[in-house]
C-alpha cells in the first residue's frame, strides 16, 4: 500500500479549456461521461485543487505536518473492443457511449481534433465500439444493481462498471490498472468475488476463486500477487497468509449465493481450494496465533498482526461450511474445531489491546473489522465497540479512513478501509454509518465515476482508480444496506 508521494495539480487555463471541450463534445455526439460525471469534473479541476466545500485546501496539516499531495494516475479503465483494456488519462474529458466505459469514438475523434486528451487513442470504429458496449451492457444486465431507487444506485452501478472493467480474462480481476497494481492480490479477489456473486454474478465469481485454486501453492499458501497469466508472482514479496483465510472466507460466502440444486456440485468444485487452504490454516494456527506475516498494509511485520489472525479464524469458519456441502464430513469439522481454537486465541491476545493491529500496545486498526459480521460468525462481546471507537485516530481531512491509527499522517485517506467500514456498519445494521461511509466515497470519485484508492486531504481523488477491493466494498455494503431495508 505504500507509494511515494508527489505532486500533481491541474492548471485553472487547462481546466477551463476542457470546460469548453466538454460542452462541445456533449452538443455534438449527444453522450456524456460514464455515470453523468463529466460535467461536474471542469468545475473540480477549475477549482486548482479539486477542493469541495468545506474540506481543508491540502496544503498542510497542523503542527507543521504536511499533507501529501499525490497525482490520478488514471480516471478509469475503458472497455475496448475484443475484451481489450485502456487506460483513460487524468486529464481527459472522457465520454462513453452510454451506461458504459467503453469510449465514444466520435467524440474521441473530435477531442484529439481540438487539441485535448481523448478517452482513448486508439482507434475505434462505429461498430466495434457498439458491440462493445452491447457486451458490457448485457453483463450488467445479467446480474443486479444494487441500491436500485435509493441514493447509491448510481455508485453502485460505477462499481459494476469499474470490476467489469478489471477483468481481464475469465476469473482474472486485477487491482488495478497501474503498472504496479496490474496483478491478482488473493485478498483483493476474495472480496471481488463475494461482491459478483451477491450481484447475481456467481458464476463470474465461481471463476475468480478458480483462478486461486489454480495458483495456489500445494501447501495451501499464497503469495502476495500474481501475474494476470497466472504463470506465479512478478517479484519477490513472498508469501502473505491472511490470503488463505480470505480465500476460504469468499468460498463460503460465495456458496451462500448458489442455487440449492447447485450446492453440492459447487462445494465439490471449491473443494479442492478450500481444504488446501484448511490444511495450511490448521497449520498456522496450531500454536494459537499464527507467525508474523505482512497483511493489508502490505509491508514487513516481526509481530503477528489481527489482519493476518482474524481472517484466518473467517476462513477456517466458511470452510467447514464449504466442505461440508461437499460431502468432507472429516476435513469439515477439523475446520470447524480449529476456527473456534483460533477465535479463543485471537480473543485472549488481542482483547486487551481493544483488538488494536497488535498483541503488544493499543493501536487501532481497520482489521477490527475482520472480528464482526460479515466475517466471522460470533462477535466478540466487546468487538463492535472496539471497532466503532477506532474511527477518530483514523479518520483523516476528506472524512474518509486511514489504515490504522499507525499509518502515516499525510492526510490521505483510503477508499478500501472506508468502503469497509460502510459495509461493516450496514451489516451491524447501523444504517446512517454506512450512508456516510459511502457518501465521502461517492462525492470524491474521478471524472469517470470510478472509484480511487485514495483521497487527498481536500477530497481530490488520487492514485489508481478504479481499484477493485474499494468497489466490491461499495457494493457488498449497498447490498447489506438493501438487505436490511428489506427487512424492516
Amino acid at each position: 500500500m505504500p507509494d511515494a508521494v508527489v505532486v500533481s495539480r491541474a492548471r485553472r487555463s487547462h481546466a477551463r479549456a476542457a470546460l469548453v471541450l466538454a460542452a462541445l463534445l456533449l452538443a455534438t455526439t449527444g453522450t456524456s461521461a460514464s455515470e453523468g460525471r463529466a460535467a461536474d469534473a471542469p468545475a473540480a479541476a477549475g477549482a486548482g485543487s479539486g477542493a469541495v466545500a468545506g474540506v481543508g485546501t491540502g496544503l498542510g496539516a497542523p503542527g507543521g505536518v504536511q499533507h501529501a499531495q499525490i497525482p490520478l494516475y488514471q480516471q478509469a479503465v475503458s472497455v475496448l473492443p475484443d475484451g481489450a483494456r485502456g487506460e483513460v488519462p487524468a486529464d481527459a474529458v472522457a465520454v462513453y457511449l452510454p451506461g458504459t466505459r467503453v469510449p465514444d469514438p466520435a467524440a474521441a475523434v473530435l477531442a484529439a481534433a481540438l487539441g485535448s486528451t481523448p478517452t482513448t487513442t486508439t482507434p475505434l470504429g462505429p461498430a466495434a465500439a457498439a458491440h462493445a458496449a452491447d457486451e458490457q451492457l448485457s453483463w450488467l444486465a445479467a446480474g443486479d444493481v444494487p441500491g436500485q431507487g435509493g441514493p447509491h444506485e448510481e455508485l453502485a452501478r460505477a462499481a459494476l462498471l469499474d470490476l467489469h472493467s478489471l477483468t481481464v480474462a475469465d476469473g482474472v480481476v486485477v487491482a488495478g490498472w497501474s503498472e504496479s497494481w496490474r496483478y491478482v492480490w488473493p485478498r483483493d479477489s476474495s472480496f471481488v468475488a463475494v461482491a459478483l456473486a451477491r450481484t447475481g454474478h456467481v458464476d463470474d465469481a465461481l471463476d475468480v476463486l478458480d483462478f486461486l485454486e489454480r495458483v495456489q501453492a500445494p501447501d495451501g499458501s499464497f503469495e502476495a500477487r500474481y501475474l494476470p497469466d497466472g504463470s506465479g508472482p512478478p517479484d519477490g514479496r513472498g508469501v502473505q497468509t491472511d490470503g488463505t483465510g480470505w480465500a476460504m472466507w469468499s468460498a463460503g460466502l460465495v456458496l451462500a449465493e448458489v442455487d440449492d440444486a447447485r450446492r453440492p456440485e459447487v462445494a465439490r468444485r471449491l473443494a479442492p481450494l478450500v481444504e488446501r487452504s484448511a490444511g495450511h490454516a490448521l497449520q498456522l494456527v496450531a500454536g494459537g496465533l499464527p507467525p508474523a506475516s505482512p497483511d493489508y498494509w502490505e509491508v514487513a511485520e516481526s509481530d503477528v498482526t489481527l489482519g493476518t489472525a482474524a481472517p484466518l479464524v473467517a476462513g477456517l469458519e466458511q470452510a467447514a461450511v464449504v466442505l461440508a456441502a461437499a460431502g468432507r464430513p472429516a476435513p469439515a469439522a477439523a475446520a470447524a474445531a480449529g476456527a473456534a481454537a483460533a477465535r479463543q486465541a485471537v480473543v485472549d491476545a488481542f482483547a486487551p489491546t481493544g483488538y488494536g493491529r497488535y498483541t503488544t500496545r493499543a493501536l487501532p486498526d481497520a482489521a477490527s473489522a475482520f472480528v464482526l459480521a460479515p466475517f466471522w460468525g460470533q462477535a466478540p462481546v466487546d468487538g463492535a465497540a472496539a471497532w466503532r471507537a477506532s474511527v477518530p485516530s483514523m479518520l483523516r481531512p476528506a472524512a474518509g479512513l486511514a489504515p490504522g491509527a499507525g499509518w502515516r499522517r499525510d492526510g490521505v485517506s483510503w477508499t478500501p478501509q472506508t468502503t469497509l467500514y460502510a459495509w461493516v456498519a450496514a451489516e451491524q445494521g447501523d444504517v446512517a454509518a454506512a450512508a456516510r461511509w459511502l457518501d465521502v466515497v461517492d462525492a470524491h470519485r474521478t471524472p469517470s465515476g470510478a472509484i480511487p484508492e485514495k483521497l487527498l486531504a481536500d477530497g481530490a481523488p488520487a492514485a489508481v482508480a478504479p481499484l477493485g477491493w474499494s468497489a466490491a466494498c461499495v457494493l457488498l455494503a449497498i447490498d447489506a444496506l438493501d438487505a436490511r431495508r428489506a427487512t424492516a
